[in-house]
């Protein structure tokens, strides 16, 4: 099976949010659904259908993290030693060439993805436009509006 590539902080949240779900979400679906039972008859009981439908989503979303985090190849950013070459947790600036706006992201996995906090996913256009460029270099990304093209000012790993 293939790894999936985490960040750290990626898989610490992933964890977090599994912990949460075994320990705080669980053991309250389990009561709410005592307690519809408590009320009678099940077959007309929306208050049970609706504990027992969490309990399926919930139980979902379990077990689609435990997998994710068994097959996660979990990088540090820190520890790359990648010459300042774009790669999988680098920080990289890039400036727009037709706007001469600047921005900054870090390239994560798809579970970290999130653009407003400046994280794109390893597979999105402009990650896979980035990796293996160098500072100074100019990216071309295809993107839905048409090819836009980015000089990477600057490429960290933090």
């Amino acid at each position: 099976m293939n790894k999936t590539p985490l960040t750290v902080n990626g898989a610490e949240a992933l964890k977090n949010e599994l912990h949460r779900l075994k320990t705080v979400e669980r053991p309250a679906v389990i009561a709410a659904i005592a307690e519809a039972r408590s009320h009678g008859d099940l077959s007309e009981n929306a208050e049970y259908d609706a504990a027992k439908e969490r309990q399926g989503f919930l139980e979902g979303r379990i077990k689609e993290l435990e997998a994710k985090l068994s097959n996660a190849q979990i990088i540090d950013p820190k520890l790359l030693d990648a010459d300042g070459r774009c790669v999988f947790g680098a920080t990289v600036e890039l400036e727009d060439l037709d706007s001469g706006d600047s921005v900054t992201y870090q390239i994560v996995g798809e579970d970290e993805a999130d653009v407003k906090a400046g994280k794109i996913s390893v597979s999105s256009p402009i990650a896979r436009a980035l990796i293996g460029k160098y500072a100074g270099d100019i990216a071309e990304v295809r993107a839905p509006g048409g090819v836009r093209e980015y000089e990477v000012v600057d490429v960290q790993y933090i």
